[in-house]
Order: structure tokens, then C-alpha cells, then sequence
């Protein structure tokens, strides 16, 4: 075998989809926690295209920290035996474009940081999958002003995108509040005047 003599350039990625239906979701992928279960909250969204409208068949998965603030590390994200918490999920969007997970709120992974939800999409006709972040709301228990103020990443994009990054809490309502789960809502849009601001990594 021989050695290039020049760094050779990279190749597009494999376009993702439309095959998620059928190869990627699994039982209980989209339940970090049992649904209901206390303490469990409720974090959902639409993904729109361009043009505005639904994506019914992306993918959405979530890497968080736990109530604690301490990054998860343990094993059975694709196995869920209904009671460990790994800090994955991941969850197909329907037909009307919408997805949704149940799990815990995450806490700050230092004093004082602005909590978040990390968010990957995958949809049909992406060369690579997108990052963005999702921060809990300022009115959500454990987040505050303060904090998503003084986030650094929040702090670099343009403040009239910030709002992309941040979730919404949802308007209480009889059923939610019988249950005394959280909502939280965070809609994704891949293009468009409201595109949400999506992140690059070093190396990716």
C-alpha cells in the first residue's frame, strides 16, 4: 500500500433517508423515563423544511445530562428496562412532522450554566446530520435569565436567532396538570427565516 503524497480531499457524505421508519426507531427509544413517571417531563416539537412545512420522516435524538448535572454513562439506550436513565433518546417524527420524548429535566453541567438538551436531526436529502442545542426556558425549574445570559455559546449567535436555541414551556393544561408532567416544546426548522441555529464541531 501506498501513501498519498497530498492529504486526500473528503467525500460528500451518504445522504440520510428516507429509511428511518424502518431500520432506526426501537421499542422504547423515545422514553428516556416512562412516560408520566415522576419527575418526567415532556419535550416535543414540529420539524418544518424550508418552505414551512412538516418533515414527516426525520429523526431526532437527544443526548442530555441528568437532573444532577452529571453526564450519564450508563448502558441500555437500545435495551430500556424501565428505571436506568442513560441520557439518550431518540425519536421518529410523524407524519405531521412532529416528535416527542419523555425524560427529566437536565441540570447544569457547572454552577451556574444554562441547562440544555443536545440535539442531532437526520432527514432526507441532509449530506450530514445537524447539531443545535435546546436550553430549558427561563420560567423552567432549574434554569434562569441569568444563566442563558451569560452562556457563552447563546452570547456568540445573533441575538435575534438566540430564541432557535431555547425551549418554550407549554401553557398548562387539565390533562397536564392532573399529571404533573412538564411540557417543553422545541420546533426545529432546517431552513428558511426561521432556521435554527445549527452547530459545527472541530473535525466534523
Amino acid at each position: 500500500m501506498t501513501t498519498p503524497s497530498a492529504p486526500l480531499a473528503p467525500t460528500p457524505g451518504q445522504t440520510v433517508g428516507p429509511f428511518f421508519h424502518y431500520a432506526l426507531p426501537y421499542p422504547g427509544d423515545r422514553d428516556l423515563v416512562p412516560q408520566g413517571s415522576p419527575g418526567s417531563v415532556r419535550l416535543h416539537g414540529t420539524v418544518h423544511d424550508g418552505a414551512g412545512a412538516p418533515v414527516p420522516d426525520a429523526l431526532v435524538e437527544i443526548w442530555q445530562a441528568g437532573p444532577d448535572g452529571r453526564v450519564v454513562q450508563e448502558h441500555g439506550s437500545l435495551r430500556r428496562d424501565g428505571f436506568t436513565f442513560t441520557g439518550f433518546g431518540r425519536a421518529s417524527t410523524t407524519r405531521a412532522g412532529h416528535y416527542d420524548f419523555s425524560t427529566l429535566l437536565p441540570g447544569p453541567t457547572d454552577p451556574g450554566a444554562a441547562p440544555f438538551f443536545a440535539v442531532t436531526v437526520f432527514a432526507r436529502g441532509l449530506l450530514h446530520r445537524l447539531f443545535t442545542r435546546a436550553y430549558l426556558p427561563a420560567d423552567a425549574p432549574g434554569a434562569s435569565a441569568e444563566a442563558l445570559a451569560a452562556d457563552r455559546l447563546l452570547a456568540s449567535v445573533e441575538e435575534s436567532r438566540r430564541t432557535t436555541l431555547v425551549a418554550t414551556t407549554d401553557a398548562p393544561t387539565p390533562a397536564s396538570a392532573a399529571s404533573g408532567v412538564l411540557g417543553l416544546r422545541f420546533d426545529i426548522h432546517l431552513q428558511g427565516g426561521s432556521e435554527t441555529v445549527f452547530l459545527a464541531y472541530p473535525g466534523h
